[in-house]
């Protein structure tokens, strides 16, 4: 079955799916990573909705966001999820999610290697990460610098991973979920 054919289960079977298939709907929501994964997992038979599901994995991802400015490990453990995400423009994206998700920014694979360059340099360990819906690379890259020229690397953090979050709402919704958000 491709990306393309997949069906997001019944949120009803959440706790009846094997491991194997839990770890499949959050490579779905998310970028394939194991530490979100082992993250999302011990909780995931117990939520009731995508909604849920996906309240709780910005839960956890914001407060990685705040603690990983006084805990290192935790700073390390962020960084490893965000870097799961692929850079925007870049040549082979392994995620056929992310290949749609990003097709509106083709054809100017030079002008965004150089802002993701910028904004690594910016950030380090960070990586872009931004809920592109269909918007124009215009859009993508003005909203690129002005995230590097307001330098805010804390923020930065919180805004990926809302951004992860709300990509995850998004594809919930395109897969086939009945989705509700609390």
């Amino acid at each position: 079955m491709t990306d393309a054919d997949y069906k997001l289960p019944a949120p009803s079977t959440f706790p009846s799916l094997s491991e194997e298939e839990q770890t499949t709907v959050i490579r779905h929501l998310f970028e394939r990573s194991p530490t979100l994964e082992s993250l999302i997992l011990p909780e995931f038979p117990t939520v009731k909705s995508y909604g849920e599901l996906i309240a709780h994995s910005r839960a956890l991802l914001l407060n990685l966001a705040s603690e990983s400015r006084i805990d290192q490990e935790k700073r390390k453990v962020l960084l490893e999820i965000l870097a799961a995400h692929p850079r925007l423009g870049a040549g082979k994206i392994d995620s056929a999610h992310s290949a749609a998700e990003q097709a509106s920014l083709q054809g100017e694979t030079e002008a965004l290697a150089a802002l993701n360059k910028e904004y690594e340099e910016q950030f380090p360990g960070l990586r872009y990460v931004v809920f592109v819906n269909g918007r124009a690379r215009d859009v993508i890259m003005t909203n690129m610098r002005e995230r590097i020229r307001r330098g805010q690397y804390e923020l930065e953090k919180t805004e990926a991973a809302n951004a992860m979050c709300d990509i995850a709402i998004d594809r919930a919704r395109k897969l086939g979920a009945e989705f509700e958000y609390n």
